[in-house]
């Protein structure tokens, strides 16, 4: 019996869902498709012009979520993505595969992440009419929101630590794409919240970080769902850190969290064929439009804190 839920019956802006496209979401994401294709753009996209609902996107930036820190915080995500890196130095620095990865966990140590891990690059992870990824291995890089601050939403403030965290995700992987440079290997930074080449969910489930959760992103082990990623792209000859499993896909089939904190009820009841494979979709992407909205952004960082100290 699912819980009472005050956020429902749930009502989308109303100036926001008259730019909606004939298309859903749903579509664009291949919902039912029997055949293979790589991931396409639905949302968040570098140039909204590029996609469906780039009226709608254009729309989320209009919307005053009434913090100045917003501006502050969206300028230095700018300015880490602009940074010039390091020229790559002439002479590789020469490591076993396992001693490339040990390295690694310095920026862990070091506080830039909380979690980091390596995975061999697959294409079917480099979205459609991207660029294509010659490089042959990813590295994830995974930082934790604060529990206490995230716990606020919808309140703006929650909106606040979800931008500070893409900052350090994309402040760290910077920093571990200079580092790499400095030591004769090229390497480019991934960053989000928009779309790059790649789709970050499936490497760092690879890597190690988690499993797939209901809620249509990963739990971890460690930080729960509430954390957020970022990657880089290189042919430093990391060793790939192995998946780990721990009974999330048993655990969601019988849980209710999600399906009862989602205020559009945007959660099947069972995964769906998503592009060719059966590949642990639960999620609407035509329903869950409220995370598109600058309230529904905030909530759905709520949305995932049921799992985040599990």
């Amino acid at each position: 019996m699912p819980r009472d839920n005050p956020y429902r019956p749930f009502v989308p802006d109303p100036a926001q869902m008259a730019l909606r496209p004939d298309t859903s979401g749903n579509e664009i994401n291949g919902l039912g498709e029997k055949c293979f294709s790589r991931p396409r753009m639905v949302y968040w996209a570098p140039d909204p012009a590029d996609i469906a609902h780039g009226s709608m996107q254009e729309w989320f930036y209009t919307v005053d979520p009434g913090l100045p820190v917003f501006a502050e915080l969206r300028a230095k995500r700018q300015e880490i993505s602009q940074r010039v890196l390091p020229e790559i130095a002439e002479t590789p620095a020469v490591h076993s595969p396992a001693a490339w990865t040990a390295q690694l966990e310095e920026f862990v140590t070091e506080g830039l992440c909380e979690q980091i891990g390596v995975a061999q690059m697959q294409p079917e992870w480099v979205y459609q009419h991207r660029e294509e990824v010659t490089q042959s291995r990813v590295i994830i890089v995974g930082v934790q929101h604060d529990y206490d601050t995230i716990a606020t939403a919808p309140d703006p403030e929650a909106g606040a630590e979800v931008m500070q965290q893409y900052y350090r995700a994309a402040a760290c992987s910077v920093e571990v794409a200079s580092w790499l440079r400095r030591k004769g290997w090229d390497a480019k930074p991934v960053t989000g919240p928009m779309v790059s080449a790649i789709t970050m969910i499936p490497p760092a489930i690879a890597c190690g970080f988690g499993e797939l959760g209901k809620h249509g992103s990963i739990i971890n082990r460690e930080m729960g769902a509430s954390f957020r990623l970022s990657a880089v792209l290189t042919d430093a000859p990391f060793a790939p850190t192995p998946p780990r499993s721990h009974g999330i896909d048993d655990f969601c089939a019988n849980c209710r969290i999600c399906e009862d904190a989602c205020p559009p009820e945007a959660l099947f009841q069972t995964k769906k064929m998503v592009r060719g494979r059966r590949n642990g979709m639960w999620i609407s992407t035509s329903a869950c439009r409220f995370s598109i909205s600058i309230r529904g952004v905030r909530f759905a960082s709520r949305f995932a804190l049921g799992h985040a100290r599990a």
